[in-house]
């Protein structure tokens, strides 16, 4: 189990093609701050059908993409 799991459910179960959320929307879902160890978990993220298509450090946001193809399928193990 990742420390970001609840992000990635929060995100797999959103549905939108593409969104983004602030660092503070991150940490109040996640339930933890936001450092730079995400830039190693992001990667968890297509298991759950989505991406990390950027971070933007100057303002303070990431954006997530459903990964093309994926559809309506459940990627969560278990």
């Amino acid at each position: 189990m990742s420390k970001y799991d609840p992000l990635w459910k929060w995100i797999q179960n959103n549905g939108t093609d593409k969104f983004s959320l602030t660092y503070a929307e991150i940490e109040e879902i996640a339930g933890l701050t936001i450092d730079h160890s995400f830039l190693t978990y992001k990667k968890e993220l297509t298991e759950y059908g989505y991406k990390v298509e950027k971070i933007s450090m100057k303002e303070q946001e990431v954006i997530f993409e459903k990964i093309a193809g994926t559809g309506n399928r459940d990627y969560q193990e278990g």
